[in-house]
């Protein structure tokens, strides 16, 4: 048996003290942690900052890799607990947590349902054929059309009719929903990384990471609450702006603290969100963001995508040039890279 082999293999997620029932989940792991732990010394010096960190989530090894690698383990060891043979799982046209849902169930052998939702107003040839659309279908998942981009209830209620279709049809399938009110499992995957960012001793005095549904930023802020490591998390606004984002994470590190077992660990007052760099909206550039391409890319050779990372790296950016010299900065870098080549117009242009 391959190595490949045994890391496909449901397993458990190995549990710490502080966090709860981890091990109690079941799990499906295609990627050896921790993910690596660069130093950013040119930016460093460009900008007057003290030392500059990135955590490599981007770096694992399937299809592209992503943050969503470490969420999708959880979903999909309940997946196969459950006997299921198909998923489903809903997101913008360059979801990248469609793309390694995609992958993970062609690694398992499970059918991959992907609905698509209208959340950024274009209809270009590189946007709607192009990055993770490209990616869909050489994975060969089936992908439907949802005409709303700001409806996740909507969104959810038609993976499940869709669900029942596939149930009238022989199939037994797993619904990875979308908004509030279904028990929050991806996140678990970052309290599982807050553990790894203590274990590794980085010293961070703040971690910088983008918020968008919620699920890395409050897994990780539970995690390391839970661990009583008291880093302050911010949390760069990539979807909603901070008045509606910041109810929702505290929602959602309640909800965590739930399936872990545990008190919430989580003061509303840890939850620290900034929406300085989301405008014109989600999937949508701006000088902030394009700086950001820039910079990562010349003076590191790191690639950000527009939609995610860039954002979130312009906020630390920010916080790098106006803040105490003296500090260290970790960033972790959510992948989304193939978003790169559907947004390439968009890329020339700002740079």
């Amino acid at each position: 048996m391959s190595k490949t082999d045994t890391l496909a293999r449901p397993d458990r997620a190995p549990g710490a003290p502080g966090l709860g029932c981890l091990d109690d989940f079941p799990r499906v792991r295609f990627f050896d942690a921790p993910t690596p732990v660069e130093r950013l010394t040119r930016l460093e010096a460009a900008l007057g900052a003290g030392p500059i960190l990135v955590k490599r989530d981007d770096c694992q090894p399937l299809a592209f890799g992503g943050n969503k690698t470490r969420q999708l383990e959880f979903y999909f060891g309940a997946a196969q607990a459950q006997g299921s043979d198909a998923v489903l799982i809903t997101g913008a046209t360059q979801s990248n947590y469609c793309r390694l849902a995609a992958a993970f169930a062609a690694k398992l052998g499970m059918d991959c349902h992907i609905q698509l939702e209208a959340r950024v107003p274009r209809s270009d040839p590189a946007y709607k054929r192009s990055g993770n659309v490209l990616l869909f279908e050489m994975l060969g998942a089936t992908l439907y059309d949802y005409p709303h981009g700001e409806d996740e209830a909507g969104a959810d209620a038609r993976l499940e009719e869709i669900a029942d279709d596939l149930r009238r049809n022989g199939k037994t399938p797993y619904v990875v929903h979308l908004g509030p009110g279904h028990p929050p499992l991806g996140a678990l995957g970052y309290a599982v990384a807050a553990r790894e960012i203590l274990e590794d001793g980085l010293g961070a005095d703040e971690i910088v990471v983008s918020s968008g549904s919620g699920a890395t930023h409050a897994g990780l802020l539970t995690g390391l609450r839970a661990l009583g490591d008291r880093t302050p998390v911010h949390g760069i606004c990539v979807r909603r702006d901070a008045e509606r984002q910041r109810p929702r994470l505290i929602e959602r590190c309640g909800e965590i603290a739930d399936l872990m077992g545990i008190p919430n660990p989580v003061r509303p007052e840890d939850v620290i969100v900034d929406d300085r760099f989301l405008a014109p909206g989600y999937g949508r550039m701006n000088p902030p963001t394009a700086e950001a391409i820039q910079l990562a890319a010349r003076l590191e050779g790191l690639l950000l995508d527009p939609v995610y990372t860039a954002k979130s790296f312009a906020g630390l950016v920010d916080r790098a040039r106006t803040g105490p010299g003296d500090k260290t900065r970790l960033y972790i870098h959510t992948g989304g890279l193939p978003a790169l080549f559907a947004y390439a117009d968009d890329v020339r242009e700002a740079l």
